[in-house]
């Protein structure tokens, strides 16, 4: 599957998955764009500084469980 120039939803993004899933696509795919969406703040900001504030990272709050 080519992804390049693609947009990448990863709900649950700072988990143990969504990390290495983001370390992937970074280092193997030409995405434009690779969405975190999770409930976790912290972690957000902490993976936002394991990847050097890559430009292809957008992060979003929020529980995709919450139907509001």
């Amino acid at each position: 599957m080519n992804l390049d120039n693609k947009s990448i939803l990863i709900t649950g993004g700072t988990g143990s998955f969504g990390n290495e899933m983001v370390s992937f696509l970074l280092k193997n795919t030409r995405c434009k764009r690779i969405i975190i969406f999770s409930r976790d703040e912290i972690k957000q900001w902490e993976m936002n500084i394991r990847f050097k504030n890559n430009n292809r990272l957008r992060f979003f709050i929020g529980d995709i469980r919450d139907i509001s």
